[in-house]
């Protein structure tokens, strides 16, 4: 790469990067309804015209920013496993868990972009599954272990959920039974749910020590999805506990 090339690419990278950031700190300041690509361009003291060249419209800009932020959740939750990856199962899942509240938190703002309300007249594009993926893999990771070694506890399904259950492990974890499948979605909806109840006042005065709470619930959806370890002498892997 030539010396000019490279230095188009850095001032590239670098007006991207002012873009996104003032972007953020108008989705602080006024929400994303209302994120304006002419606003952002005012603001940086760029014409709309030159900014249109980073991001041709504000659902390109919005979907850089989910992505943004569904990667940045990901990768906090996936250090804090990596740092108790010779743990157990549960306690595994636990430290995934509280690294999606802590990054929830700590960028509220970015969390409301992925996880409250849609914005109106958008619609996320599928380059943004992998990025909204990564937690849930981890997820299903974490239960995918323990199946496959001591096994996991399973709670019968109704016989008007297992067709549904059986196209939900075959989307998600084929090699899982449906009624983990079944367990995870679940689990999934219910550890947002605990985060945005927080993050949006949902739980003020009802829940005051929220970290142990937190702590607690999530064990609660641990235990849901099967990761129950009795100490049991003899299971085969992935036989079932319950």
């Amino acid at each position: 790469m030539s010396t000019a090339r490279g230095a188009r690419a850095r001032a590239r990278i670098e007006v991207t990067a002012a873009i996104k950031d003032e972007a953020r700190r108008q989705l602080a300041a006024e929400g994303a309804a209302k994120l304006s690509l002419r606003a952002v361009a005012r603001e940086l003291g760029m014409v709309s015209s030159a900014l249109y060249r980073y991001f041709p419209s504000r659902d390109d800009l919005l979907t850089a920013l989910i992505i943004d932020a569904y990667d940045s959740l990901g990768e906090a939750a996936e250090s804090a496993h990596t740092e108790v990856a010779e743990s157990g199962p549960r306690e595994r899942w636990i430290a995934v868990c509280v690294a999606a509240r802590r990054w929830a938190l700590e960028h509220p703002h970015e969390y409301a972009l992925i996880y409250g309300s849609p914005v109106p007249g958008y619609t996320a594009p599928d380059t943004t599954v992998p990025a909204a993926s990564r937690v849930g893999l981890l997820l299903i990771g974490i239960v995918r272990d323990a199946y496959q070694g001591k096994g996991v506890a399973r709670t019968p399904l109704p016989a008007d959920l297992k067709a549904e259950a059986q196209r939900m492990a075959a989307d998600l974890a084929p090699d899982l039974p449906p009624e983990v499948a079944v367990a995870l979605v679940a689990a999934w909806a219910q550890l947002y749910g605990l985060i945005g109840f927080e993050l949006f006042g949902q739980f003020n005065r009802v829940v005051e020590d929220r970290e142990p709470f937190f702590r607690h619930a999530v064990d609660q959806l641990a235990q849901g999805v099967g990761l129950v370890f009795p100490q049991t002498t003899g299971t085969r892997p992935g036989q079932s506990l319950s």
